[in-house]
C-alpha cells in the first residue's frame, strides 16, 4: 500500500508534488466544533513558507490554504477536513537539463528503482514542498490538544553545523523568543539563544556564498502533556513520534530526552528519581524526555531531529546518468542553504499530529472501558 496516510484515530492523507498544481491533505478523526480559519492556518504556513528571508529558498509561494470540506461557519463539522494549498511559482524548466541525471543525496535513483520512472521537477513527491499539507493539518492537531488538555508544541533551532545553542530549560522557551529578537525584528534562524543565532546566520551565509549547504539540529518540545499517552510495544508514543519525524524530508536522526548521551552514563546517573508533591507524582529530572516505557510521564516531551544539509547544490558534483554514464551535475533551482529555519513548523506539526492521535486513542479506550463496566454492572 502506498505510504501516504499517517495516524489511526487522527489520520492524515496527503497528495501532491513540488511542481504539480498543489498539495492537499485530508484529515479524518477531527472532532466537531473546533474553531478554525484560514488565518489560523496561515500562522504556521507563513513560518514554513519559502522566500521569508535570505536564509531560505527564494521561491515565492503565498501558501494560502483553501478548505474544501469539513469546516462550516468557522468550525469543524466532525467529517473529513480537506485542505488544498496551490503551487503558484514553479520553475520546472530549472530541472529539464538534469532529468536523466541522479542528484547526489536525493531520491532520484531510489524513486527510479521503486517506480521505474520519476517526477524530476524539484524532486516531485520527495520534495519538502509536500510538507505544506502536513503543517496545515498540524494546526488543527495543535488546536485539538490545546483544547483537550492544554498541550503545546514548539520547535526551534538548537544547532547549525558545529555551532550549538545554550538552552538549559527547553520547556520555558516561548514562541515569541523563537520568532522575534529582543528588538522586535524577525528571528530568521529561529534560535532562542540569540548570541548563538548570530553565529548560525553568519555560517549559513558563508556556505550560501560558497554555493554549498549546512545541516543542524532542531529541538521539539511538547508541554502540558498528561501522563498515560501511548501504547505498549509497537505503538509506543516514542516509536510513533520517531516515525513521524523520520517521515519528514532530510531528517537523518531522532533522539529524545538525554538521547545518545545515555551511552556514557551508569544507571544510577541516568535514572530520574521519583518524588511526590502537591501536584502528584513526578521526577526530579527529565533525562527520560517525558516518556517511560513508550508512555508519556507527564513531564515535557523533548525530542531532537538531526537535519542533513540541503542536497540540491549549485556547486558542481560528480554523478551518473540513469543509464550509468559518468557525468557532472549542478542543480539550478532555488534551494535553502540550510533547512533548519523552516523546519520548526514541520516538526511541530508531526509531533502535534501524533499527540492528537494518541489522545483520541486513549479517549476511545477509556470510553470502551466505561461502557464495558456499565454493562457488567447491570
Amino acid at each position: 500500500m502506498p505510504g501516504n496516510t499517517f495516524g489511526q484515530f487522527f489520520r492524515i492523507t496527503t497528495a501532491g508534488e513540488s511542481h504539480g498544481p498543489g498539495n492537499v491533505v485530508i484529515i479524518d478523526g477531527v472532532p466537531p466544533g473546533i474553531p478554525i480559519s484560514v488565518d489560523d492556518l496561515m500562522v504556521d504556513l507563513e513560518r514554513r513558507r519559502p522566500g521569508q528571508s535570505k536564509l531560505t529558498t527564494q521561491r515565492k509561494e503565498p501558501d494560502t490554504p483553501e478548505f474544501l470540506a469539513g469546516v462550516f461557519e468557522g468550525r469543524t463539522t466532525g467529517t473529513s477536513v480537506a485542505i488544498l494549498i496551490r503551487n503558484t511559482d514553479q520553475r520546472s524548466r530549472d530541472y529539464s537539463d538534469i532529468k536523466d541525471k541522479y542528484r547526489p543525496g536525493h531520491a532520484d535513483f531510489t524513486y527510479d528503482a521503486r517506480y521505474g520512472f520519476r517526477d524530476y521537477r524539484g524532486g516531485g513527491r520527495s520534495s519538502a514542498r509536500e510538507t505544506t499539507a502536513r503543517v496545515a493539518a498540524g494546526v488543527i492537531a495543535k488546536k485539538l490538544i490545546a483544547t483537550a488538555f492544554g498541550g503545546q508544541v514548539l520547535a526551534y533551532v538548537c544547532q547549525v553545523g558545529d555551532i550549538k545553542a545554550d538552552i538549559p530549560q527547553p520547556e520555558n522557551v516561548t514562541l515569541e523568543q523563537i520568532e522575534k529578537l529582543p528588538d522586535g525584528s524577525p528571528n530568521i534562524v529561529r534560535c532562542p539563544d540569540y548570541a548563538a543565532g548570530e553565529k548560525m546566520i553568519a555560517l549559513i551565509d558563508e556556505v550560501r556564498k560558497d554555493t554549498d549547504s549546512i545541516g543542524g539540529v532542531s529541538e521539539i518540545v511538547a508541554t502540558g502533556i498528561p501522563a498515560g499517552l501511548g501504547e505498549p510495544v509497537f505503538d509506543k508514543l516514542k516509536a510513533d513520534l520517531a516515525k513521524a519525524l523520520f517521515s519528514l524530508p532530510a531528517v537523518l536522526g531522532v533522539e529524545y530526552g538525554i538521547g545518545f548521551d545515555c551511552a556514557t552514563l551508569r544507571g544510577s546517573e541516568n535514572n530520574d528519581i521519583f518524588v511526590a508533591g502537591a501536584e502528584g507524582i513526578s521526577t526530579q529530572s527529565n533525562r527520560h524526555g517525558g516518556m517511560l516505557g513508550g508512555i508519556s510521564s507527564g513531564l515535557p516531551i523533548v525530542l531532537r531531529a538531526a537535519i542533513k544539509p540541503t542536497s540540491s547544490l549549485a556547486k558542481e558534483q560528480d554523478t551518473v546518468t540513469s543509464d550509468g554514464q559518468p557525468t557532472t551535475i549542478r542543480t539550478k533551482g532555488r534551494h535553502d542553504p540550510c533547512l533548519l529555519p523552516r523546519f520548526a513548523p514541520m516538526g511541530e506539526a508531526m509531533v502535534a499530529i501524533v499527540l492528537a492521535d494518541h489522545w483520541l486513542r486513549w479517549q476511545a479506550i477509556s470510553q470502551w472501558e466505561s461502557d464495558t463496566s456499565s454493562d457488567s454492572s447491570v
